[in-house]
């Protein structure tokens, strides 16, 4: 990528501004126009900064999800054995879908892009390279790819079911109380292999 002066900088960060605030509010389906307009800028400047709104897509996805949230890399890095880790994410999964806070970007782009194909594919991979291998990497014994998935839809479906959905059970109920019971839910999805009943 060539090096752009301060003007071209300043451009191309207001076009990712504008396109992630437009994917968060109405997912991949919105118009390249949209964005350039909110942007301040062409449609056609939009391609010259991207190439297209696939590949402008793919970059707002890689923010989003560079951001620190509930399971991010320097969490992972960060955590000193698994368990630690299933206590931080379960305790960052309570905070931030806090019945007062608006939902995180990248939850509504995965949720509001779910009827696009070319925006799933790029959501699969995405969110694969973010959280799904390296958490299969830190998690012992076999089928860990599977167990990590499982790890990231308990993730993602508590958001719904809290955020979205809003659920009195969840809505309600005692922060600490949740914490602790994703906790367990995740130390059951690290071990490896089902419990002996």
């Amino acid at each position: 990528m060539k090096t752009l002066g301060k003007k071209g900088a300043a451009t191309r960060q207001a076009i990712l501004t504008s396109a992630r605030q437009a994917f968060t509010e109405s997912g991949y389906d919105i118009g390249v126009r949209d964005i350039a307009e909110k942007a301040g800028v062409t449609a056609m400047l939009v391609n010259r900064y991207f190439g297209s709104k696939e590949e402008l897509f793919e970059e707002v996805v890689d923010v989003v999800l560079s951001t620190p949230g509930i399971l991010t890399g320097d969490v992972m890095e960060r955590a000193p054995d698994v368990s630690t880790l299933c206590r931080e994410a379960a305790a960052a999964l309570v905070a931030k879908t806090a019945p007062d806070l608006t939902p995180m970007d990248g939850f509504l782009i995965m949720l509001r892009s779910a009827n696009n194909k070319l925006a799933t594919d790029i959501l699969r991979r995405k969110f694969e390279t973010h959280f799904a291998k390296p958490l299969a990497l830190l998690l012992p014994g076999k089928d860990a790819g599977q167990r990590a998935a499982m790890f990231l839809s308990v993730i993602a479906g508590f958001q719904v079911m809290r955020q979205i959905v809003e659920l009195a059970a969840l809505t309600q109920a005692d922060s600490n109380q949740l914490a602790a019971r994703l906790e367990a839910v995740f130390e059951l999805l690290i071990m490896d292999g089902p419990r002996s009943a």
